[in-house]
């Protein structure tokens, strides 16, 4: 099991390297660079569309690797996701700038970063299956939750590449190339992650399934799809939290109160390197107390919290900003880090990579593709403390809030039975 989750982890940390460094490079660059006619706020909401992108491509990443997952094992899906993602992210990395080819430039960002969606929308499934179908029942929370540390490190390494570059390059430097190495990085990444995973068995429950699922995607839609809708709803505010912290605040935060570059990304990579030490803590107590009272504890945090977070963040001083991300990011990780064996326990193992990863999925098309679009409109119509987007997320930890409340505890359920009594 160490050295699965060892691998699981690895995997997913560098699949959402890919992913974060996207948003970074869009909070801070891509805007001037790809949509330079438009004012900065346009360019900035523009930019923000094109990362928008990539959660949109992730539900039919999840529907495609599933069925890959579903009808061919798990393993193969954890390798072809990570050679698209890693070869999506170098080629975002080689596309030339507006002041170059014109709108073709940020033509071939959008379809890029479908392509990246779309590989890490198989990654999750595929990652999280293989340590939740190898763990021993009593400890599966916390084995699956090493999965769910991966994009944690793979945010604070792709957020340290570019705070080091920022430091070390001139700005002129940085939007002429510096903001092109890390994603040319990912492709040395891409290559370690298939060498960690090279010598990975299958999945015991995977092999032990007699009768595959023709089509998973027909059969979790016609026999499932209250858990889909629900999963996705209550996944919402984690993403909301997560995006709105590391990506819509940054951009606020370097444009609307003129804190450097560096504050902010130090402020929001300390919230979130305590957020993913903290992921296996509290993974056993999902083990021990069971995933749906942790999900709904951390819904109810988020809810309350999410005012307090805007007005630290409008400080614009270090301690208060780092204060009030924390505060978010320990609301996320009390959900998040007990979703990767919720989830796959809600389903049959037939349908069980399909089922949990559209929902995984899902939830980040409703709460994180829209967020820092929103969130950035919203504060543009404000005054200094953007109330507007706390209410924004209030409102969505309430509704996650109702759709966890509607779901199954799993914890004392066998594996599989809980999605069986939802059907029937």
């Amino acid at each position: 099991m160490p050295r699965l989750a060892a691998a699981s982890l690895a995997g997913t940390a560098i699949e959402f390297y890919d992913f974060f460094v996207y948003g970074t490079a869009a909070a801070l660059i891509l805007g001037p660079l790809f949509f330079p006619t438009f004012s900065p706020m346009a360019g900035t909401l523009a930019a923000f569309a094109t990362f928008g992108v990539g959660f949109v491509a992730r539900p039919l990443g999840s529907v495609l690797f599933g069925h890959i997952g579903d009808r061919r094992g798990r393993r193969p899906v954890l390798v072809a996701s990570l050679l698209l993602t890693g070869a999506s992210t170098v080629a975002v990395g080689c596309v030339p700038t507006y002041d170059s080819i014109g709108v073709a430039a940020p033509l071939l960002l959008l379809v890029l970063r479908f392509l990246q969606g779309l590989g890490l929308g198989g990654e999750w499934g595929g990652a999280v299956l293989l340590a939740v179908e190898h763990a021993p029942a009593r400890r599966r929370v916390l084995w699956s939750s090493f999965p769910q540390v991966g994009p944690a490190l793979g945010f604070l390494i792709a957020n340290g590449v570019v705070l080091g570059l920022s430091s070390a390059l001139t700005e002129a430097q940085f939007a002429a190339w510096g903001w092109r190495v890390p994603f040319w990085a990912a492709g040395v990444l891409a290559v370690a992650g298939l060498w960690l995973r090279s010598s990975l068995a299958e999945s015991p429950s995977f092999l032990g399934i007699d009768d595959h699922a023709r089509v998973p995607l027909a059969e979790v839609v016609r026999h499932h799809w209250r858990l889909l809708l629900l999963t996705g709803g209550g996944l919402a505010i984690g993403y909301a939290i997560f995006y709105a912290v590391t990506t819509w605040s940054l951009a606020y935060g370097t444009e609307r109160l003129g804190v450097s570059r560096g504050v902010m990304l130090t402020c929001i990579m300390g919230a979130v390197l305590v957020k993913g030490a903290l992921t296996p803590v509290v993974a056993l107590l999902g083990d021990h107390y069971g995933r749906r009272p942790l999900c709904l504890t951390g819904c109810a945090a988020a809810a309350l919290w999410m005012f307090p977070m805007v007005a630290l963040l409008a400080t614009g001083a270090p301690l208060p900003m780092f204060l009030g991300f924390l505060g978010a990011m320990l609301a996320f990780i009390t959900m998040f880090a007990v979703i990767a064996a919720y989830l796959p326990e809600l389903y049959e193992p037939r349908v069980r990579c399909t089922g949990a990863a559209v929902g995984y999925n899902l939830g980040g098309v409703l709460g994180g593709a829209l967020t820092p679009i929103v969130a950035t409109a919203l504060a543009e119509q404000g005054g200094r403390v953007p109330w507007g987007v706390a209410a924004y997320l209030t409102a969505i930890a309430l509704f996650s809030l109702g759709c966890f409340a509607l779901l199954p505890e799993t914890r004392p359920v066998r594996v599989g039975s809980a999605a069986e009594a939802a059907a029937g």
